[in-house]
């Protein structure tokens, strides 16, 4: 057979169960309970991250602005990397670190809830983010991988995945943000 050994295909994916086997789903619901109380009380879900992260934070937003499983109305989400004009012109007139502060800075409230997402957890324009958005009173949640590293710092509250596979988390990052979304329209009922 060319190629890869299926072996090491097979021990990605025991990996990956394994990793999703230690969510906390007591974590998941109080989170979720959180981004229930904020949308019902008038606030939005404004997300971010780069890369992977960043079209994760955009499935974040499309899954309340949209529908998860269940019909039901819309929810107010922005997910700030979608915005390239803010991007571009942030990261030019002031530098790619500001790029999600700047841009908390004009969207956010107090009633909204805010979620930076970095695998390393030291992403510094979603920490950047975070702070401004914690400054202006919202809820913080970060995603992140093992060590959470500065995300952890600067969130009202902290996932970390455990693993350091960059992938891995990125997959295990989407079962959180679908089970937040299943909690959600769980908790509309």
């Amino acid at each position: 057979m060319l190629g890869i050994d299926p072996s090491l295909l097979d021990k990605y994916i025991a990996d990956g169960i394994e990793v999703r086997r230690s969510i906390n789903v007591k974590e998941i619901v109080e989170v979720s309970t959180t981004l229930y109380e904020r949308l019902k009380n008038g606030g939005k879900l404004i997300t971010f991250g780069n890369g992977g992260s960043a079209a994760d934070a955009q499935h974040f937003a499309a899954e309340l602005s949209g529908r998860f499983m269940k019909e039901r109305k819309s929810f107010p989400a922005v997910a700030l990397p979608t915005n390239t004009s803010s991007i571009t012109a942030i990261g030019n007139d002031y530098s790619y670190s500001e790029i999600f502060s700047r841009q908390i800075g004009g969207l956010c409230s107090e009633k909204d809830f805010v979620v930076g997402i970095s695998t390393s957890g030291n992403s510094k324009n979603v920490v950047e983010g975070l702070k401004k958005a914690r400054e202006i009173g919202a809820f913080t949640l970060g995603l992140t991988g093992k060590s959470g590293g500065e995300v952890k710092k600067v969130a009202d509250r902290c996932i970390r995945v455990d693993s350091d596979v960059t992938s891995i988390i990125q997959e295990v990052h989407i079962a959180i943000i679908h089970m937040m979304c299943y909690s959600f329209d769980e908790m509309l009922e």
